[in-house]
């Protein structure tokens, strides 16, 4: 981890397009600002994680799904080869 000591109204690049600057400090809590190009998802790390846990849960129902879906085919040929003999 890099570690970095700024001042109120002082920043930090990262890569060529993003901007962290420091605008308030009152206490313990610091204020940011945040400049970066709209496609750039910027989040809390609380809510990226939440994210990433209703992702893994729609990733892991949509498998399910799959699963199920291949049964029923599986299910509905064998219907219909023993009907047609």
């Amino acid at each position: 981890m890099l570690v970095l000591t700024r001042k109120v109204d002082e920043s930090i690049t990262i890569g060529s397009n993003i901007t962290v600057t420091v605008l308030e400090i009152r206490g313990n809590q610091v204020r940011l600002g945040i400049d970066a190009p709209r496609q750039t998802s910027v989040h809390r790390t609380e809510i990226y994680e939440a994210i990433v846990e209703e992702n893994v849960k729609a990733a892991k129902v949509l498998q399910d799904l799959d699963k199920l879906y291949d049964e029923l085919t599986k299910i509905e040929e064998k219907g219909t080869e023993s009907g047609s003999g």
